[in-house]
């Protein structure tokens, strides 16, 4: 191996081991600055020579199949490396800086998935979202910013279904984040022609019971999404607003009717991640705890579904509703008022105008 190739392994290595989600890859006028995202925080762990630089984000492109000659305009790849006998994936973006060009990797585990009953903090809310799977046809949306667990909650509900309804299964995303061999999963590749629409086009007519499209980003994949609830598949996707709310307006926006979101809308959830309190230590672990080194972290849900769904659709008719469904604000304090959460996640999560 080169020296090049050690350091890229050195410091993936050293990523997955810190349970790192992120690992940035920053060029400087005088160094190269690498460091790690670990749960909501950026972490400075290595300074490189920057001619080192170039070298380094040009041995990932390489290995991720993108294009090493061009500098000048933000691109995306994909690979799979093994780690202590574990694969995980990485998803890497570069994007060109005022210094030089710079590079970002996000850490997909691939070996772990999620039991459904862990998917939330709350043991109702899991057994909830698992019930959705039930629905034969009809569009569950998941909402949250990005790292808030949306892929990794869609792939554990995903085989849940593969393995207690026995459905076939297709996923289209960009790009393809779990590897999964009980799913036929599809890669977005514009340049061949394949894009979230013609792709979801093609999948349509592929016999398929269940759809997970990676994100409705455009108009033309929400009607087909939509479509696609409507003619007797259940449609599994991502959107990125604000709360559940939010996901309506946006189908909304892009020329989903009114009556197409009543008729196909099963759910909608707004997803956090969120830091936990450790069970044994009042404040920050000593190093001699449990669970000192690692993030104690769980997902939190709000989650619009049957009567709370038919009450927004009430309010955004103009008329009255008295159903009252509790919102991820009231959450994230329920789970602090119960000690589990960090105070610090309600200045982190809720956002400014919702504070009291």
């Amino acid at each position: 191996m080169s020296s090049i190739e050690l350091l890229a392994n050195r410091i993936i290595k050293d990523a997955v081991r810190n349970y790192a989600s992120d690992i940035h890859i920053i060029p400087r006028r005088d160094d190269t600055l690498i460091q790690l995202r670990m749960a909501n925080r950026l972490i400075p762990r290595m300074y490189l020579p920057k001619e080192e630089c170039d070298r380094l984000i040009s041995h990932f492109k390489f290995t991720a199949s993108m294009d090493i000659g061009e500098r000048r305009r933000p691109q995306s790849g994909a690979l799979s490396h093994k780690v202590d006998g574990h694969y995980v994936g990485l998803r890497l973006s570069t994007l060109p800086a005022n210094q030089k060009e710079s590079l970002v990797i996000r850490i997909l585990p691939q070996q772990n998935q999620i039991p459904s009953y862990q998917l939330s903090l709350f043991p109702n809310m899991s057994r909830k979202l698992t019930a959705l799977l039930q629905h034969a046809h009809g569009l569950i949306i998941f909402t949250g910013p990005t790292g808030s667990g949306k892929t990794t909650t869609l792939y554990s509900l995903l085989n849940e279904s593969i393995h207690k309804y026995q459905r076939n299964v297709i996923t289209l995303e960009d790009p393809i984040e779990k590897e999964n061999d009980f799913v036929l999963q599809v890669q977005v590749n514009e340049k061949a022609g394949i894009t979230y629409s013609t792709g979801l086009k093609a999948i349509l007519r592929h016999d398929p019971d269940i759809i997970m499209v990676g994100e409705i980003r455009d108009s033309e994949t929400a009607r087909i999404a939509v479509r696609a609830a409507l003619t007797g598949h259940l449609v599994l996707s991502t959107m990125h607003t604000r709360d559940g709310k939010g996901a309506i307006y946006r189908l909304m926006e892009f020329g989903v009717s009114h009556l197409e979101i009543e008729q196909t809308l099963i759910a909608v959830t707004a997803q956090r991640i969120v830091e936990l309190t450790c069970p044994f230590c009042k404040d920050s672990c000593s190093t001699y705890c449990y669970t000192s080194g690692r993030w104690k972290r769980a997902s939190v849900f709000e989650l619009l579904t049957g009567k709370a769904l038919t009450a927004i659709f009430k309010e955004m008719n103009g008329e009255r509703s008295s159903y009252y469904y509790k919102t991820l604000k009231e959450i994230i304090i329920k789970g602090i008022a119960l000690g589990y959460i960090k105070e610090s996640e309600f200045n982190r999560w809720v956002y400014d105008d919702e504070k009291t």
